[in-house]
């Protein structure tokens, strides 16, 4: 049947869009953390939609199941096939085409393949600028980011994808084309279907295209870093910010002193911001989109800071005086994850709360892991004016890497997911379920939403052949 499967599959695809070479598959059978690494039956890289629609379609006759993958740049493990070598693993990358880019409606209509740092590129040559980046935008791509309803440092102000698809293209388990890429401001006729296929992580369908929504390019920007006493200040200092900045809030990291001083041993040129050391520290972000906010922009910057001062929420803080400087101060929170890493193993948690509760949260859960688990230290850093945190459990020194994540690492996760739910969070903020936090996910997820979402899969891919085994 397999070969049956691959003749037929090959001569709708041609010599470029098939291949079951062991050596050209390697690449794309591990996930980017490297966690997980699985087999395939073959690499499909179909060139347009038509092509994705009659191998879909080809697979649904063979009872052949796909793995969709896009710049294989996810942190949970939902591109990345199982070890039967059974799955098809269905490569987006060469659809990657801007279909449209239209600067008076402020969109951009992209083919799935397409990487998000040339979307940043082609929207700044009109003078606009795609609201979402992330540290992967050199691989990332518009159908990977849709699909795992992706997120990054601008969510506060922009959303995540969810917010950003005004349009999509996605074919279904059958071979069948919903098209949805025409945006419409309003459009009262029953479900939207394009918000079922955001975020499902390819088991309800493939996303082939994407409209997206552009904003105004940066006319200014001011970046600021601010040393803080605690978590409380810091949430203290994000509705400051927020009351006095409005909208031109775009970003507002929060990450503590470990987390700098992990930045600065990884980093041979990297500098702190701040003359002392302080428990946490807040990275803000001003963004002007026309040249009369810009100018006054450090104005508000200046008076933000002033009055923090005087509230007691900061004890030093700078403005960056260039761009140099501004991405110098962004370059350290972009490199914590790496850094960390450096130091050792450990499990990290992409977690998110109700926004108000995160300083009560992480003074609750680090020194209950660390007093439960001696050695380990518990680092949090992240997105504190969306709610979302990423947690790391550092592993006691000297640990061996594989036996602690499969022992204790586990058993550390299984405790911060539960102490997440009981706060009323989420196991998974930005990063997806995947194969990663599958079982967690049915461990510890709502009976009726599990009930609903299992539904769904199964009315719309009833042989389950799209990405089995993730997500539900």
């Amino acid at each position: 049947m397999n070969s049956a499967f691959l003749e037929e599959a090959a001569r709708l695809l041609g010599p470029k869009g098939l291949t079951t070479s062991a050596e050209d598959m390697a690449p794309w059978l591990t996930d980017w953390r490297g966690r997980y690494t699985g087999k395939a039956l073959a690499l499909a890289s179909p060139a347009s939609t038509a092509e994705v629609s009659a191998l879909v379609r080809l697979c649904a006759e063979h009872g052949v199941p796909i793995v969709p993958q896009g710049g294989n740049s996810g942190m949970s493990g939902g591109a990345t096939p199982f070890e039967s070598g059974t799955e098809l693993v269905l490569s987006l990358r060469r659809m990657n085409r801007i279909l449209a880019l239209d600067p008076a409606a402020r969109t951009a209509t992209c083919e799935a393949g397409v990487i998000l740092q040339v979307l940043h590129e082609a929207a700044e040559k009109e003078g606009l600028r795609f609201p979402l980046s992330l540290g992967g935008k050199g691989s990332a791509t518009v159908g990977g980011l849709v699909s795992t309803n992706a997120g990054g440092t601008q969510v506060l102000r922009h959303g995540s994808m969810r917010a950003l698809v005004l349009g999509l293209e996605g074919v279904l388990a059958d071979g069948s084309v919903l098209n949805q890429l025409t945006p419409l401001k309003k459009d009262n006729r029953g479900f939207d279907l394009k918000q079922v296929l955001i975020g499902s992580e390819g088991t309800l369908g493939i996303v082939t295209a994407a409209t997206l929504k552009l904003e105004p390019g940066i006319a200014g920007r001011s970046v600021m870093w601010a040393g803080t006493a605690s978590l409380h200040d810091a949430r203290a200092l994000l509705l400051l910010a927020g009351d006095m900045a409005g909208s031109l809030l775009e970003g507002f990291e929060v990450l503590p002193q470990h987390s700098l001083e992990a930045v600065l041993a990884y980093l041979p040129d990297a500098r702190a911001p701040l003359a002392g050391p302080h428990e946490w520290h807040a990275l803000i972000e001003l963004v002007a989109g026309d040249a009369e906010t810009a100018a006054r922009l450090p104005e508000i910057s200046e008076r933000l800071l002033t009055e923090a001062f005087e509230r007691g929420l900061v004890a030093d803080a700078t403005i960056a005086a260039s761009e140099d400087q501004a991405e110098r101060l962004w370059l350290i929170r972009e490199t914590i994850s790496p850094a960390e890493r450096a130091i050792g193993p450990a499990m990290q948690h992409d977690i998110s709360v109700p926004v108000e509760k995160m300083p009560a949260f992480v003074e609750a859960a680090v020194p209950q892991l660390e007093a439960d688990w001696p050695g380990t230290q518990a680092v949090c850093f992240g997105h504190l004016g969306d709610g979302n945190v990423h947690f790391h459990v550092i592993a006691p020194p000297g640990s061996e890497r594989a036996a602690w994540e499969a022992g204790d690492g586990k058993a550390i996760s299984a405790q911060v997911h539960d102490m997440v739910t009981a706060w009323g969070g989420s196991i998974s903020a930005e990063h997806g379920i995947g194969r990663l936090k599958r079982d967690e996910l049915d461990r510890l997820g709502d009976p009726v939403m599990l009930a609903t979402m299992r539904a769904i899969k199964r009315a719309l891919d009833p042989k389950g052949l799209l990405n089995p085994g993730k997500l539900v």
